[in-house]
């Protein structure tokens, strides 16, 4: 019996304990987001470089988001590469299995990467079906006594990339709550980008990251990585982070944006529950005359410990003068940073520890001042449905209202 509670015991330490050393100190401001030195340090900082020549296509919601997928992977000739952490039974789920799997009896190369908590709800028969289509699919970290130390590491990454050029990547899964327009409390508001150009032979690179940890299998060739020649004009980088390796890529990326915001940071949050670090950058930005405004769930939330956690931690923030709404008509999905209408980050990470420190995740940075203020125009909309928090009736909300909400955040270092 001892030796099983030790065991146990050093499993739950190995899951929740940290794998790496963390930013322990607030980045020094030395520059801002108009200083080419901003771009030299994505590029340094976060390893792949920015990348000219790209188009980038923003999707909102499912109406938009699905159709745009499901018509790339039914054109794809060669190969399709996908992961990504939600995937369930349903109409949605059904409509891309059938499509991955008429791609891959057509002879293309057909790779599904599924987390494995993420796809718990995935009918078993739907795997069988793909399988049996030809479909490689493999559970990213299934259970097993081999990597058991590893259990609490997901790969939240939401990444599809067909014939090695055209990708995609944003907030969506693959489950029928992401299905319409946000239309009522039961389908969920999202954003998905479009992505054409020399920066997708990175989306494709971060899929192969995750693919060979997880079968230890190399895909390459051109079939893979063909030569992209420039879809557009927008400058643009693919990076990743991960608890096997540079942990800490995501979280440095939103400190570094944050710190060198100049003018206005509008921050669009499904999972919002900032640690200290990202908290007194957000004050400090504010402080120095940024205008800060986030949008976050409100009571229609798929997490309601999630909303508890975060919601204990506005106090500093509206009191420096920080704006933060709650999305009122449904789960508000969304995870987009606009950094002085010139920076926008978007794919799969949330502001929080879980998405900075413990799950595998994939940004799009994309410096483009149409795609930055279109991302601002849909994020006034978004805001027009939010309401808004006050600091006085954050300030009076009741006792056992801030009771639990300490309680939860106590375990904001695993949300």
């Amino acid at each position: 019996m001892s030796v099983g509670v030790t065991l146990l015991v050093v499993l739950l330490v190995a899951n929740l304990g940290a794998s790496e050393k963390k930013i322990e100190r607030q980045i020094d401001r030395q520059y801002d987001t108009q200083d080419p030195q901003f771009r030299r340090a994505l590029d340094v900082l976060l390893g792949p470089p920015v990348l000219e020549g790209n188009h980038v296509e923003a999707l909102i919601n499912g109406e938009r988001i699905y159709p745009a997928m499901l018509q790339a992977i039914r054109e794809a000739r060669h190969t399709i590469t996908f992961e990504t952490f939600i995937y369930w039974a349903g109409c949605v789920g059904r409509e891309f299995s059938d499509a991955l799997i008429e791609r891959a009896r057509a002879g293309v190369k057909v790779h599904l990467l599924l987390d494995w908590g993420g796809s718990l709800k995935m009918d078993g028969h739907y795997l069988r079906e793909m399988q049996a289509g030809g479909v490689e699919v493999e559970r990213y970290h299934k259970p097993h006594w081999s990597h058991l130390p590893r259990l609490n590491n997901r790969t939240h990454r939401k990444v599809l990339v067909v014939d090695g050029r055209l990708g995609f990547t944003g907030g969506v899964g693959i489950a029928d709550q992401w299905q319409g327009h946000a239309q009522d409390a039961d389908h969920w508001r999202d954003t998905h980008f479009r992505v054409a150009g020399p920066v997708v032979a990175q989306m494709q690179a971060v899929f192969i990251d995750n693919w060979m940890k997880a079968t230890g299998r190399v895909l390459h060739g051109d079939a893979y990585f063909p030569a992209l020649e420039g879809a557009g004009d927008m400058p643009a980088q693919m990076f990743s982070s991960s608890p096997t390796g540079g942990s800490e890529s995501m979280h440095l990326m939103y400190l570094m944006a944050i710190t060198s915001a100049r003018h206005s940071l509008h921050l669009s949050s499904s999972y919002f529950v900032p640690d200290t670090l990202a908290v007194q950058a957000l004050v400090d930005a504010a402080r120095r005359g940024v205008k800060v405004r986030i949008i976050v769930p409100g009571c229609h939330i798929d997490s309601p410990l999630v909303r508890r956690a975060s919601r204990s931690l506005w106090g500093e923030l509206l009191a420096a003068g920080v704006e933060i709404a709650e999305y009122q008509p449904t789960m508000f999905h969304c995870k987009v940073l606009v950094v002085d209408a010139l920076l926008v980050s978007v794919g799969s990470t949330n502001f929080d520890n879980r998405s900075f420190r413990l799950n595998d995740e994939a940004n799009l940075n994309v410096l483009d001042r149409r795609v930055a203020q279109e991302q601002l125009q849909v994020f006034e909309q978004d805001w027009q449905r939010a309401r808004p928090v006050e600091l006085a009736a954050w300030q009076r909300r009741p006792l056992h209202e801030k009771a639990v909400e300490r309680l939860a955040a106590l375990l904001r270092t695993q949300l």
